[in-house]
């Protein structure tokens, strides 16, 4: 018997929802992105993710960041002016009022002096830098999930692993600083063992392929250990084991991770040059305008405005280089476990779960959480 008129043919679905379904039965869904509760989407990140998140670090917790970045910055530069100051104006005095038979002592004590007094800044701002590592990873980690501390909130979890992460900088510092007298004391010795102008011309070609052999060696370990930071404050582990962890997660990602840590870098000197190159140009030319004049008062209060100015724009470029550099080590660190161990559904889990009464509030970034050397659906993207 043929439908009735106005009936679907046999075997059509009937009218209504697509593929036979009645009015009011659930619909497929499509494919959703991942949530982003944070500073990044909990998926494998990309090269535009890295790029946006690291400086999106500086707008989204300015205080503990760029805030605390800027006044360490302030006091290493304060220290660095007392200290050499005053320790150079002591030598000159010493110097001047020293006798004949004394006057060479007494330099080369002034000159000793110097050194120290230039070497405890330094020391400082390496300190500094380490610790800003550690803040900047702690930020970066709690932003993943939405989360965002006060200053106070990020050296409190930062407790215990802040003289691990001081001591792998120093460690570090110390390593290239022997590195690097090793190679200048082989290169000038073996030209004065040779002497003349086949001495120079050796010391020259051995200092051309020691400076790019140490570039290479320096950019191999500087990414293979990139993660030690962030694998000392975010998963809170025992230095050797830091070490371990950051050079297994980099391995088979090298060059992805060297290649954005190179980026950001010339990135942010690019920036730096275009900001700070005027103002020296600008220095350079206003004192000897004034100069011209015969008014030194007025030539040496403009240079040493000019040069104030200077100075601080130079901490606010180094004080926002340090954060970004920071910040996108450790979203690497936080990309490759997503790619090597599915941390991205760990994260999912705990931001949906955070909320509801009994959840399991374990944090997901701390060993464990994850299971290592999983292959999540992820990993295949990107």
């Amino acid at each position: 018997m043929p439908p009735a008129y106005g009936a679907p043919p046999y075997g059509a679905p009937a009218y209504g929802a697509p593929g036979g379904q009645p009015y009011g039965a659930p619909q497929a869904t499509g494919w959703t992105p991942p949530p982003k509760p944070g500073l990044i989407p909990l998926r494998p990140l990309s090269l535009g993710d890295v790029l946006g998140a690291s400086f999106q670090v500086l707008r989204r917790n300015p205080k503990p960041t760029f805030g605390v970045s800027l006044l360490w910055q302030a006091i290493v530069i304060v220290l660095t002016v007392v200290l050499m100051g005053g320790v150079t104006a002591l030598v000159v005095w010493r110097t001047s009022m020293a006798s004949g038979a004394d006057a060479d002592a007494v330099a080369a004590g002034g000159v000793a002096a110097i050194l120290v007094s230039a070497a405890v800044p330094l020391l400082l701002s390496v300190v500094a830098a380490g610790l800003m590592q550690g803040i900047i990873a702690l930020e970066v980690a709690r932003g993943a999930v939405g989360e965002k501390l006060r200053f106070r909130g990020l050296w409190r979890s930062a407790r215990g692993r802040l003289g691990a992460l001081v001591g792998w900088t120093l460690l570090v510092t110390l390593a290239v600083l022997i590195a690097i007298g090793i190679v200048v004391a082989a290169v000038v010795g073996l030209g004065f063992a040779v002497g003349g102008a086949v001495g120079i011309a050796i010391a020259v070609v051995l200092s051309i392929f020691a400076v790019l052999g140490a570039l290479a060696i320096g950019a191999w370990l500087g990414t293979k250990l990139a993660l030690v930071p962030s694998a000392l404050m975010i998963e809170r582990l025992p230095l050797r084991e830091a070490v371990a962890r950051s050079w297994t997660l980099v391995s088979g990602h090298f060059w992805r991770s060297f290649g954005i840590l190179l980026l950001v870098a010339v990135i942010l000197n690019v920036a730096s040059q275009i900001v700070t190159t005027p103002m020296s140009l600008l220095l350079g030319m206003v004192t000897p305008l004034f100069s011209l004049d015969d008014n030194e008062t007025s030539a040496v209060v403009t240079g040493l405005v000019v040069y104030l100015l200077l100075i601080a724009v130079s901490l606010v470029v180094a004080a926002v280089a340090l954060v970004v550099q920071a910040a996108t080590a450790s979203l690497i660190y936080i990309d490759l476990r997503m790619r090597k161990e599915g941390l991205d559904l760990e994260l999912q889990r705990f931001v949906e779960a955070r909320h509801q009464p009994g959840a399991d509030a374990r944090d997901p970034l701390l060993p464990g959480s994850t299971a290592r050397g999983a292959e999540p659906g992820w990993s295949a993207q990107a």
